[in-house]
């Protein structure tokens, strides 16, 4: 019979609740089983917020609260943003809008447990550092024996030393290994700038209505035509005519007797 004489070694970080715990290699008699168990997670924000300076074709410019100018090339045409409640892409970016980046980082720590289990009948061992299976195809393989283990074979606890060729094993291997599972959330808002107030040297335009002064109330007759006060009589002017009247007819008399 062909022997497989590859042999993988390895050191398991924890081993619990086992037969037979050794280095295996990657074959298809060993059957693998993988479980989780999750921990508390904890979670980061980190946000940013900056004023859309300029977009050219898909590369924004971008300045920054701390007043840093961010250059943020090939920005994709599935890229999304939140302004004002609407989605808009890359090109409906418009200089003067606020932005706002939020990561929210998830990390979740993890123990996975990696169970392997082979089964075989023991055909040759080399104590104490290795034993050759023939596996359920037919096939050989090599195993390391980690230092001190021990097999149950048929209720009894053996040593490498105590595995003869023809005995049958079924050995397991329970890896337990700490992981941190980190995950992100991106979220892109923004909103329009607020109108800005005309500069306080511009003029204003003020609309005046007139409207057409109230006539004035007439005054009474008395107070608008004043009449003069009688101050004189007919009678001197009468007497001077008289006089005249008497000075011609004298005047012609002495013309006639001259």
């Amino acid at each position: 019979m062909k022997r497989n004489t590859a042999a993988i070694v390895c050191r398991p970080l924890l081993a619990a609740g086992a037969c037979l715990v050794f280095a295996v290699g990657v074959n298809a008699q060993v059957q693998t089983t993988t479980s989780e168990t999750s921990g508390q997670a904890t979670h980061q924000v980190q946000v940013e917020r900056g004023t859309v300076i300029m977009v050219d074709g898909n590369d924004l410019f971008v300045r920054m609260e701390d007043g840093s100018l961010r250059h943020i090339p090939n920005v994709p045409e599935s890229a999304r943003a939140t302004v004002d409640g609407r989605e808009v892409g890359i090109h409906d970016l418009k200089p003067g809008m606020k932005l706002q980046h939020t990561i929210t980082t998830t990390s979740t720590p993890k123990i996975v447990t990696t169970t392997q289990t082979v089964t075989g009948k023991v055909f040759h061992v080399s104590p104490p550092a290795s034993v050759i299976l023939t596996l359920a195809d037919g096939s050989n393989q090599s195993f390391t024996i980690p230092k001190g283990q021990k097999f149950n074979i048929n209720g009894q606890m053996l040593d490498a030393w105590g595995l003869k060729k023809g005995m049958n094993v079924s050995a397991t291997k329970v890896v337990e290994s700490p992981v941190n599972v980190v995950a992100q959330e991106k979220k892109l808002t923004g909103s329009m700038p607020a109108p800005e107030p005309p500069p306080a040297d511009t003029p204003v335009l003020i609309v005046a209505v007139m409207h057409p002064p109230a006539p004035a109330a007439q005054a009474p007759a008395e107070v608008a035509a004043k009449e003069l006060p009688h101050t004189g009589s007919p009678l001197p002017l009468l007497g001077l005519l008289g006089l005249l009247c008497v000075g011609l007819s004298l005047g012609i008399r002495k013309l006639k007797l001259s």
